[in-house]
């Protein structure tokens, strides 16, 4: 039996101006919590009128029920389950911005061109999904002794994020390098890349950090289009895959380094490189600088071209 100064249902929703029905559809789902009166009527106390209203208002935020439960029964922060709610949103305007730059390229291509992108784009759902596949292309180059921090680093310079508001042309490319990280050919490189954990690599994390660091040296000349040559970011570059070997700078190291890096140099690298330049508008992302070294440490280490001997005139016997 329910004594005291409690509130029908009627009471409830002239006071917090949530109707009836849907009181009862919140008793039902456990959001609230009445009594029953002798006749079994629902009776509320006066704390329900202050939680009727936090759920009015979470509703009116866009929460679920479930995260709304979870709430009212401490199980998670009003920050946390706002935080959740937003970041949820964040995906479904992305994923929607991304889905209206798909209609765009396909209506901007030529009609020969259409068949041909239509296809390319309906093989890639969203940016999150194309964004996971790429991840699973270069993930396996971060096995091994590698702090975390620094996988974290290599992952956001090889795998770029989807624009928040892509372009036609932004999400064409981003297509395109999922359909080259599903050719094995590629990730057969990528297994043969020198940043794989190899044996005689004692640390994967010094490399890494000193590789960046000649790609950083090397910045300028990249953006500016000088063209590879050697100098003090080759040196550093070589001398980071010295040290890790535990090897000296001589001209047979860099010969031989020139030779295990052939795979870094493959013309299907260098197209995922130009694409994700594309993508992040970066005038010489790290990909396409580490390649830079590796044209610079090849030119350094080849022969120059041979030109023909000049013919010598023969001079007319007397």
């Amino acid at each position: 039996m329910v004594t005291g100064d409690t509130l029908g249902i009627g009471d409830l929703a002239r006071r917090t101006g949530v109707p009836v029905r849907t009181i009862r559809f919140y008793c039902d789902e456990g959001l609230l919590e009445p009594a029953r009166s002798v006749g079994g009527h629902r009776r509320f106390d006066a704390a329900t009128v202050d939680r009727l209203n936090l759920v009015r208002r979470l509703r009116g935020l866009g929460l679920g029920l479930r995260s709304i439960t979870d709430v009212l029964a401490g199980q998670r922060s009003l920050d946390d389950a706002v935080a959740a709610e937003r970041a949820a949103l964040d995906r479904e305007v992305a994923t929607l911005a991304w889905r209206r730059s798909v209609l765009r390229a396909v209506e901007e291509a030529s009609p020969t061109d259409r068949v041909v992108r239509l296809e390319l784009l309906s093989a890639v759902q969203d940016g999150f999904a194309a964004h996971d596949t790429l991840v699973r292309l270069w993930r396996p180059m971060t096995t091994g002794p590698i702090p975390r921090d620094t996988v974290r680093m290599f992952l956001d310079i090889s795998v770029p994020q989807p624009p928040e508001l892509p372009t036609p042309a932004q999400v064409v490319a981003y297509a395109e390098l999922v359909l080259l990280a599903a050719d094995p050919a590629l990730a057969t490189q990528l297994r043969a890349s020198t940043l794989v954990n190899h044996d005689r690599i004692a640390d994967l994390g010094a490399l890494h950090a000193a590789v960046a660091a000649a790609c950083e040296l090397a910045f300028p000349q990249v953006a500016a289009g000088t063209r590879p040559k050697p100098g003090p970011a080759l040196d550093r570059f070589v001398a980071a895959h010295a040290a890790a070997l535990g090897a000296r700078d001589t001209p047979d190291f860099r010969h031989a380094l020139n030779k295990r890096t052939a795979a870094d140099r493959h013309p299907r690298l260098r197209r995922y490189w130009h694409l994700a330049s594309e993508i992040t508008g970066e005038p010489a992302p790290v990909g396409v600088t580490h390649t830079w070294l590796l044209d610079a440490l090849d030119r350094s280490v080849s022969p120059p071209a041979r030109s023909p001997r000049p013919s010598v005139p023969t001079l007319p016997r007397r």
